[in-house]
């Protein structure tokens, strides 16, 4: 049985995964840690920790690991460069799984976005993601990914390509460029749209998730996973051996 802690723990995630453990067989609840419960020391006797958590909750986070080596997997959204560069230097001492999704539908719309966007590569690529109205960054880390895979079948430099917004006289949209549109409202889990239009025609690819139970159970076999593996920076495709 894997003992499973998590960072972020009275978040809609920490608490979604405490729930789902109620029903695995293989991995059990050990212990979490939030701003107001809990203690990293506790945190780190779990054999493995699960972060959906905030930035600054996952720099804390990996600011700890480093002189406390554990198998980490996060899923929190909205990471700064320092934070990043944290993962990667932690990723050298320990195995680490970072995926912005932790759905395997997810994970199959950003293979076939990528062939679509390779096979149709003059057509026009946008991107809308949906979410509910408490989630606080924008775009969401699943729409970046999915943007990452579109440009990077067409070897193009999504930083010098992405649009987020149009507002008033904008002109004609460029060739290049890949739209990342995010709308916001009620309790929608998640939503996102990779298309590719034409003239003539146009090829939507869809994925819509109906339950955070979804990444939970997702989080919960990365971490069985990760628990056995090397130091490093795993990626969710590397769980479902994609």
């Amino acid at each position: 049985m894997v003992n499973v802690g998590i960072n972020g723990c009275n978040g809609r995630m920490g608490r979604m995964i405490q729930e789902c453990l109620k029903d695995s067989d293989n991995a059990k609840f050990y212990a979490g840690f939030d701003r107001e419960a809990g203690s990293l020391e506790e945190l780190f006797g779990s054999d493995v920790i699960i972060d959906f958590s905030l930035n600054l909750g996952t720099k804390s986070l990996l600011n700890f690991a480093k002189n406390h080596p554990k198998p980490l997997v996060i899923g929190t959204t909205g990471l700064d460069n320092e934070t990043k560069t944290l993962l990667n230097v932690c990723s050298k001492n320990m195995p680490i799984l970072y995926a912005t999704n932790m759905s395997l539908g997810v994970a199959v719309l950003n293979r076939l976005a990528y062939l679509a966007s390779k096979a149709l590569k003059d057509y026009d690529a946008e991107i809308v993601e949906m979410h509910h109205k408490h989630k606080k960054d924008a775009p969401s880390g699943t729409a970046l990914t999915l943007a990452k895979e579109i440009a990077n079948a067409r070897n193009l430099d999504l930083d010098k390509v992405r649009v987020s917004g149009r507002d008033g006289d904008v002109g004609e949209r460029s060739k290049d460029e890949i739209a990342v549109m995010s709308l916001r409202g009620g309790d929608i889990v998640g939503r996102h749209t990779a298309g590719f239009y034409t003239d003539g025609e146009f090829i939507e690819l869809n994925h819509t998730a109906t339950s955070r139970a979804t990444f939970a159970n997702g989080a919960i076999k990365a971490a069985l996973w990760l628990v056995n593996q090397k130091p490093g920076l795993y990626s969710i495709n590397d769980c479902l051996g994609f």
